[in-house]
């Protein structure tokens, strides 16, 4: 698995581009768009590639692959009790 495929993707619909977009939520702006759902994460693959080397040329951060996983877990900890 490459690093940037370790990065988690949200894709939806887009009624005003026509399209799907695909966003890395790790890397801010990071996003790509597609006919398909499969194409929006191909391009998106190159978006986090270009942004990590951009962010890497200008001396910037690079934030870690978040788990998804994990955030869902606590959102749902979190909201639990006042069900």
């Amino acid at each position: 698995m490459s690093d940037t495929s370790r990065y988690p993707a949200y894709i939806f619909w887009s009624v005003e581009d026509e399209g799907f977009i695909a966003i890395a939520p790790d890397l801010p702006g990071c996003s790509a768009s597609g006919g398909t759902q499969a194409e929006a994460l191909r391009e998106l693959q190159g978006a986090i590639t270009a942004w990590r080397k951009a962010a890497a040329k200008a001396g910037h951060p690079i934030p870690p692959p978040s788990n998804p996983a994990s955030v869902l877990a606590s959102a749902i900890i979190t909201k639990a009790p006042g069900l």
